[in-house]
């Protein structure tokens, strides 16, 4: 019995450079387009540059938000005309924090709050939200804890927080005591396909109060998780890194 053996000639070719070039560009470039896709679908982070969400959600927390919790989508479809969903679409849920693009200019991401469902009557009585002629819950507390983590911007206002329960989420949110600003509002009833929205900010939040409301098709995503806070020292913000936010789910 004979064995085989190869011979350095026999072994596989050397790639010139040229050849190596093209090789890692494939590389990259398919790495890249499994990034979109995945960004598209799947999950895609962001970036929280404005308080109207605190005490939720800070100045300077970067969040992930699950892009298929209402519908798998076909890749890219949002970007240029309304999405395609793939097998069905699911509708928001009150209290479902969610990312989505400004009615005004879909080129710009909001986040809120789904305040109002589909056929909801919506209306705000002294600062108190009131859903089907039903005040939505509210417990005053100590909100201390919240004005560690917050901007300094906001630390001299006469904040006062409450615990609430929207829907099937619990969660904080506050109002400034000081704000004479008329932010009632008479009943309104909300249109078939789309959602009233607020921040948790109530007096620091350009929402559905200001702009109306937000059709379906321009809710990208459920925000579910804060992966990283840090504020950076640029303008008038001091620098806050905020390693115990890290991991915190959104509710």
């Amino acid at each position: 019995m004979s064995e085989s053996t190869e011979s350095p000639e026999q072994s596989a070719p050397t790639l010139t450079t040229k050849q190596k070039i093209i090789r890692e560009v494939k590389t990259i470039s398919i790495i890249i387009v499994l990034v979109f896709v995945f960004r598209s679908i799947c999950f895609e982070p962001f970036k929280i540059p404005s308080g109207s969400m605190i005490p939720t959600l800070m100045i300077g927390d970067f969040i992930l938000v699950n892009k298929m919790a209402y519908g798998w989508k076909v890749p890219f479809s949002d970007m240029f005309s309304d999405p395609i969903y793939i097998s069905g679409s699911k509708a928001p849920k009150r209290g479902d924090v969610i990312v989505f693009k400004y009615p005004k200019d879909p080129s710009i991401n909001y986040i809120k709050r789904v305040i109002g469902l589909p056929g909801d009557i919506v209306e705000m009585k002294d600062k108190v939200v009131y859903i089907n002629d039903k005040p939505i819950s509210a417990e005053s507390i100590d909100g201390k804890k919240y004005m560690d983590d917050m901007d300094d911007k906001f630390k001299d206002r006469n904040l006062k927080f409450f615990k609430s329960k929207t829907g099937e989420h619990a969660h904080t949110y506050q109002i400034d005591a000081d704000d004479f600003f008329k932010s009632d509002f008479d009943k309104i009833e909300v249109p078939r396909d789309h959602y009233f929205v607020m921040g948790d900010n109530r007096d620091a939040s350009a929402d559905s109060r200001v702009w109306g409301f937000v059709p379906f098709n321009n809710i990208k995503g459920n925000a579910v998780l804060v992966w990283f806070s840090m504020i950076f020292p640029f303008g008038e913000n001091d620098f806050k890194f905020r390693p115990w936010r890290i991991g915190q789910s959104i509710d």
